[in-house]
């Protein structure tokens, strides 16, 4: 009852008036987007926001319900929103990824996004999707289990959730727009933040540290969410373990360790107890980067403050692993496994219909427009995808010709030695005048090898498919080999979830069942690279039954 008071006490400070309900509901929210000036650094100018709050609101549901979220965008940037890891049966409408599913919301404008949580609980979040806008519109989303439904694991004494994210003291958009002139990288970030604060690390930000109270003796729950936009990041208390218990809301093995990494779109579930001598403990997010690139090595902080302790104590600093620690990055995703279960199966394709294999590449296209007469590119495949003018859904829902082709390969057009020594960028990546999508047939099963390549550089991706899970059945250094690696993939109780790192000159197997009809994205979430087109999308087929085929579009879908 303590956790649910909580949670009332935060819906009325909302302006919601409502419980989770005991069985199936209806929930419905608000959401307006505006600009408000919620300043965290120093010189920080006005953000976007969503109820002026930055975070945004927590949407909080159960399992079973039905969920209408009415969306006004009062700022001067259209807007979508993205409900990252739900997964919209039937209903690509309510995904949210602008000119993938449905066109923007422009401003003064609004559209209410209805969709059922089938099958789901645990931590998801929601963001926007559209240009680099999810920088400060984001928020996380908790799906508690059917009522009489209890967790897997002990139940906590509460629950806290923890939004890691990144700040820029400039206006998002606009530093964007800076770097795409130059055909350069914009700045980096100003600072990395966890609830929207940095912590004390940081200058003018004295009072802005998130603090959670606990209790000696009592466990917790830490729903953590990596809303970050370009940044790998790892995350510890000082003084405490971590019990991983659920990741991309999927219940997992728990196992024990001082810190997590979690990728930018990941969320992971751990357990902290709190056993150690009451004190105030620093909890630390800051990035992973082993590749030879730039790295961004600024922490942020928050306080796990044990009850009665006085606030004018000093905390101590977790320790991290090296921003570089590539050992400690693979042994941490190897002892991610899924729960598998008889209530919580791990139903992993074991028969294969349609192999993928897609090669991740950086190149160096010519530019005219910009300073530098050239501008960096992503591809899949050698292709960089190309931004429809019109939601692909909507083309292929209503058969329009021209919007798009389904002839993406299934393979690279040339193999060759993809992490050998450092390729230059002659190997230009192809831009067509049209999105170029792949077509999978309804209910066959997928496996999708995500190759990184040294095209420019190695580098670690992490790959977020909408309106699945997936299975993470296999990863590696080096090549993909397709003779020998298999015979080593966790075909048993592999993790399941919606986005996977790709190791940094490596690889990552993941098999899924096309059985959720419509026209689905498939995106690096490092923004700067999908900015770059790292990205595409699947066409999965209607079924044959009315129950397996897209269902029509809402009457207040917006207009491009």
């Amino acid at each position: 009852m303590e956790k649910w008071a909580n949670v009332f006490f935060f819906l009325c400070f909302l302006g919601w008036n409502f419980l989770p309900s005991a069985n199936a509901a209806i929930k419905q929210y608000q959401f307006d987007i505006q600009v408000k000036n919620v300043s965290r650094l120093c010189h920080a100018k006005p953000i976007v926001t969503v109820n002026g709050m930055f975070p945004g609101p927590t949407v909080y549901v159960r399992e079973g319900d039905r969920v209408l979220i009415n969306v006004t965008n009062h700022a001067k940037y259209n807007m979508s929103i993205h409900w990252h890891g739900l997964k919209q049966f039937r209903n690509g409408w309510a995904d949210g990824p602008a000119y993938i599913t449905q066109c923007p919301i422009q401003t003064g404008r609004s559209y209410t996004y209805d969709f059922n949580v089938t099958g789901q609980r645990g931590t998801l979040w929601w963001h926007a999707h559209i240009f680099w806008l999810r920088a400060t519109v984001y928020g996380a989303i908790v799906i508690m289990p059917k009522q009489g439904t209890g967790f897997p694991f002990p139940q906590p004494a509460l629950e806290y959730n923890l939004v890691l994210g990144e700040w820029w003291n400039d206006d998002v958009e606009e530093v964007v727009k800076q770097g795409n002139k130059l055909g350069l990288p914009p700045q980096t970030s100003d600072a990395h933040t966890i609830n929207g604060k940095p912590g004390p690390l940081f200058p003018c930000s004295e009072k802005h540290t998130y603090v959670a109270e606990v209790e000696q003796g009592k466990t917790y729950l830490l729903r953590i969410i990596n809303a970050a936009l370009n940044d790998e990041l790892f995350f510890a208390i000082a003084g405490h373990n971590l019990t991983v218990v659920e990741i991309d809301a999927v219940y997992t093995k728990p196992f024990t360790t001082e810190a997590i990494l979690i990728a930018p779109g990941q969320t992971t579930n751990v357990l902290v107890r709190a056993n150690n001598v009451p004190n105030r403990y620093f909890m630390a997010a800051r990035p992973f980067m082993d590749a030879p690139v730039t790295v961004d090595n600024k922490t942020a902080t928050a306080i796990l403050q044990y009850k009665g302790v006085s606030n004018t104590i000093i905390p101590s600093l977790p320790t991290l692993p090296a921003s570089n620690d590539t050992s400690f990055a693979l042994s941490y995703n190897a002892k991610l496994r899924s729960l598998n279960t008889p209530q919580f199966p791990a139903n992993v394709p074991l028969k294969v219909d349609r192999h993928l294999f897609y090669t991740i590449g950086l190149g160096i296209n010519p530019c005219p427009n910009c300073q530098n007469g050239t501008k960096l590119t992503a591809s899949l495949n050698n292709i960089t995808f190309v931004m429809p003018q019109i939601g692909l859904l909507q083309a292929h829902y209503f058969n329009l010709k021209g919007v798009f082709t389904t002839d993406f390969p299934d393979n690279p057009p040339t193999p060759f030695n993809y992490t050998g020594a450092p390729l230059t960028a002659n190997l230009r990546t192809t831009q067509t005048s049209q999105p170029r999508l792949s077509k999978i047939a309804f209910n066959s099963t997928v496996e999708l090898v995500l190759q990184d390549t040294n095209l420019l550089t190695v580098e670690s991706h992490p790959f977020h498919l909408h309106g699945y899970n997936f299975f993470v059945v296999g990863t590696g250094i080096g090549n993909f080999d397709p003779k020998k690696d298999p015979a080593k993939y966790n075909l048993i109780d592999p993790p399941e979830r919606n986005t996977v790192g790709v190791p940094t000159g490596g690889w990552t197997a993941i098999r899924f069942r096309a059985d959720n009809p419509g026209v689905w994205f498939m995106h690096c979430h490092l923004e700067l690279h999908t900015g770059w087109g790292l990205k595409t999308a699947f066409v999965v087929e209607n079924g044959k039954g009315t129950d397996q085929t897209v269902l029509p579009p809402p009457k207040d879908l917006p207009a491009c």
